[in-house]
């Protein structure tokens, strides 16, 4: 079996109670988790969510606001309320939300509880696309051909930064992510109306128009390396994903490990990583995001927080990611040193959205009736069930679908029966998609680039 991790925390907590400051499948993911080391759990949720059966696994299922994420799940102050009242010790933020807020974060060691996730100067840090590259730079992590500083204003100056790099160039906003405020710039025809239109994206999504330029990659793949770090200078990695399956930056499978790539290949690329978190001090998980291309690792951006595809990993390393996480808050030491995490297998993992398979329109409304498949190897996160109203006011993630065989093959044919066995009616989701995915013979080679399936979808309207 591969390296595991005990369930027995193993010296005095820090805190018993946990706020999950989420919904939906992750929410319950780390109320599992906290239950499995004994912590007790509090579950926020805004008016929409009231009636949603995994509240009542929580010790406390709290209501802090109205459907609308802006005056509930993002509301820091409704939260941090939530938690004085219920005397809760820590927060943990699961993913998106407030998962990667460093004021929240801030907001939240300040009141005299614990944030379940990295300190806000690491979150800060790492949000700032410059300075991440920066840092990523000073630790020997390759990066992307291109400087790691704010494009300067003067349009001669970003015009000789375009014309060192080399077109395609790829111009984004420092403090943009999931895949917004970014644009392709393939000339120096259009590079002075890309920045400029691009300034003003980022201005109105993130708040400051900084951007910074780097070389456009044509033919890459997604590829992430998970982090493990504690609080006493120990820091290990848990192995690798690819996530190149994706459209318009939203990833639709992950797998792991990422077919393909040798662990000659990796192993140091992944051990600048570890170097990288030791050097800012960072405690907790995180992934690193890199661009694959002939051979060589191009960083993009580290993620500050639990990721949605982080089962894959746990299923390939025999590692509790979220429990790992929650120690290393508590401020207990690893216990495991590089050589002890072991990989066996392949594992992918579909994302269920509720959507739509053809126009990917998101689609609420009440599942009449679910069917989810079972079996050695197979693994389903999701929080909904027959009766479940799905909301029209949050992302369409409904559930995950995960796989683990011995081999890629393997994990394949057992993902194609998983499918097949799935059953979600009353709303539209994605299952047909993912179903034909799943048949497609350049999916099955394996080392498809992030480009593979937007262009699948065109041959597919064309057709």
């Amino acid at each position: 079996m591969p390296n595991g991790q005990n369930n027995i925390v193993e010296r005095e907590r820090g805190f018993d109670t946990v706020l999950i400051a989420n919904r939906g499948e992750i929410a319950l993911r780390i109320l599992k988790a906290c239950k499995d080391l004994g912590l007790k759990t509090v579950m926020v949720c805004s008016q929409a969510d009231r009636q949603a059966s995994y509240g009542a696994l929580a010790d406390t299922f709290l209501c802090i606001g109205p459907a609308s994420s802006g005056k509930s799940y993002l509301n820091k102050d409704a939260i941090l309320l939530a938690a004085r009242l219920t005397g809760a010790g820590a927060v943990h933020p699961g993913y998106g939300f407030l998962s990667e807020n460093a004021a929240f974060s801030k907001a939240v060691e300040e009141a005299g509880m614990v944030f379940i996730g990295p300190t806000a100067q690491s979150i800060a840090t790492m949000g700032d696309k410059i300075a991440a590259k920066s840092a990523m730079i000073a630790a020997g992590v390759p990066c992307v051909p291109g400087p790691d500083s704010e494009l300067p204003d003067d349009h001669a100056a970003v015009e000789a930064i375009a014309s060192q790099i080399g077109y395609p160039v790829i111009v984004k906003a420092a403090g943009g992510g999931g895949g917004r405020g970014m644009r392709v710039v393939p000339d120096a025809g259009v590079l002075h109306e890309s920045v400029a239109v691009t300034r003003e994206e980022a201005r109105q999504a993130f708040g400051s128009p900084a951007l910074y330029m780097e070389k456009f990659l044509q033919h890459p793949r997604h590829i992430e390396i998970q982090v493990l770090c504690d609080v006493h200078g120990n820091a290990v990695w848990l192995g690798h994903r690819d996530c190149s399956m994706q459209r318009r930056h939203q990833k639709v499978i992950e797998e792991a490990p990422a077919p393909g790539i040798a662990p000659d290949v990796i192993g140091p690329v992944a051990q600048a990583c570890v170097k990288a978190c030791l050097q800012i001090g960072y405690r907790g998980i995180g992934t690193f995001e890199f661009l694959y291309e002939d051979g060589g690792f191009y960083f993009i951006e580290m993620n500050t927080r639990l990721q949605v595809e982080h089962p894959v990993t746990e299923m390939t390393s025999g590692i509790d990611i979220v429990q790992a996480q929650i120690k290393a808050a508590q401020g207990i030491p690893l216990g495991m040193i590089q050589n002890d995490v072991m990989t066996e297998g392949h594992a992918l993992e579909c994302r269920i959205n509720a959507e739509d398979p053809i126009t990917f329109l998101a689609s609420a409304g009440m599942i009449t009736d679910l069917a989810l498949p079972s079996g050695p190897g197979i693994r389903v996160d999701t929080h909904v069930h027959a009766g479940y109203k799905v909301s029209p006011y949050y992302d369409s993630l409904i559930g995950k679908v995960i796989a683990h065989a011995p081999s890629r093959a393997e994990a394949i044919v057992m993902m194609r029966a998983a499918l097949a066995e799935t059953k979600i009616e009353g709303i539209s989701t994605n299952l047909p998609l993912l179903r034909m995915l799943f048949d497609d013979e350049g999916f099955a080679t394996g080392g498809t680039d992030i480009h593979y399936l937007e262009k699948w979808l065109k041959r597919r309207s064309a057709s």
